[in-house]
């Protein structure tokens, strides 16, 4: 499931009157907006995720889900990435980090991965990547951001350093999977990445 970049972009203000880009905002002016941002963006993740599946998966039998990412990465990557750069001060990131804890205590497991696919690369490959794909609202960010975001996937998923609070986060199975070299034009490198899916899955 893909990230609800749309609603990102386009926010009904109060009146139904505007619509703001709150993506666009942010990276305008990451002091003012990111944790308005950081806010609808897990809001919008947890929906997503304790959403029934669709019906159609239903009547396949046991329904699989994979999100671009989770009301954890929103968390211990991007948030903690935006505190760490001052852009949420200590008391946004402490009320963030508050009702981001109760809404997991309260949905437990309807909010639960089973596991988690690490595709890996170096934040100079990503940077690379993020020009050819072009998107507008993206234009200033700079390959120092996507380090920083990379560390914090390393930190999370490789070194596993999460807060002790949450330990079974910690122990969800993670699939590493090197995407350094380009697979989308390759059947066989492509086709090598998706058997090692399917067979991680099938362990879960």
């Amino acid at each position: 499931m893909e990230e609800p970049l749309r609603k990102w972009q386009h926010v009904h203000s109060a009146s139904h009157q505007e619509v703001d880009n709150l993506l666009q905002l942010l990276y305008d002016d990451p002091a003012r907006w990111s944790y308005t941002f950081q806010t609808l963006s897990c809001m919008s993740r947890f929906k997503a995720q304790i959403e029934s599946p669709p019906e159609h998966l239903l009547k396949q039998g046991e329904p699989v889900q994979i999100f671009e990412r989770s009301i954890y990465s929103d968390r211990f990557v991007f948030a903690k990435a935006l505190f760490g750069l001052g852009h949420l001060s200590e008391l946004e990131w402490t009320l963030y980090q508050d009702w981001h804890s109760f809404l997991l205590e309260e949905f437990g497991k309807r909010a639960a991965l089973d596991g988690i696919i690490y595709l890996r690369a170096t934040p100079a490959k990503c940077y690379e990547r993020l020009q050819k794909r072009g998107r507008k609202e993206e234009a200033t960010v700079t390959e120092g951001y996507l380090k920083k975001l990379h560390d914090q996937h390393e930190c999370w998923l490789i070194e596993r350093t999460t807060d002790v609070h949450f330990q079974h986060i910690r122990d969800i199975p993670v699939l590493v999977l090197d995407v350094e070299e380009e697979f989308e034009g390759d059947p066989t490198v492509s086709g090598h990445l998706s058997n090692k899916v399917k067979e991680f899955v099938a362990s879960l």
